[in-house]
């Protein structure tokens, strides 16, 4: 059973580092120059010079493809340890109560999938 005592150098290492990234955070911006010059001030893109307002409006649609994508990416990310470790439900006598909990998985995961292209969010104007 562990104690207290044992977290002693897990916290005194997480003070250490904690400290460290205050005072060099501290001790740049006290000791740091603070020459704001026009050139510095300007936005700066990839080396092109800006061009019109940043506030333009942009499509909901790649917001809402990418939060798609990495939600169904992270479902299918679950599917892997399960597959790793089936034979050895399976020599356990769990085999077919996994493989259905995997259905059960797999069928909400396409359900979703269903409602999301029936809904459209996934067509292009």
């Amino acid at each position: 059973m562990a104690s207290a005592i044992d977290y002693l150098p897990v916290l005194f290492t997480l003070l250490v580092a904690v400290g460290f990234v205050g005072a060099t955070m501290v001790a740049t911006h006290s000791l740091g120059p603070k020459r704001g010059t026009d050139a510095k001030l300007n936005t700066f893109e990839c080396g092109i010079p800006s061009q019109g307002n940043a506030r333009i409006p942009f499509s909901i649609k790649y917001f809402l493809v990418a939060i798609l994508f990495v939600l169904f990416d992270i479902e299918i990310v679950f599917m892997y340890p399960w597959a790793v470790n089936f034979k050895t439900w399976v020599a356990n006598g769990q085999g077919p109560l996994m493989f259905m909990e995997m259905i059960l998985f797999i069928t909400f995961v396409l359900g979703g999938f269903y409602y999301v292209m029936r809904k459209g969010a996934l067509k292009w104007e």
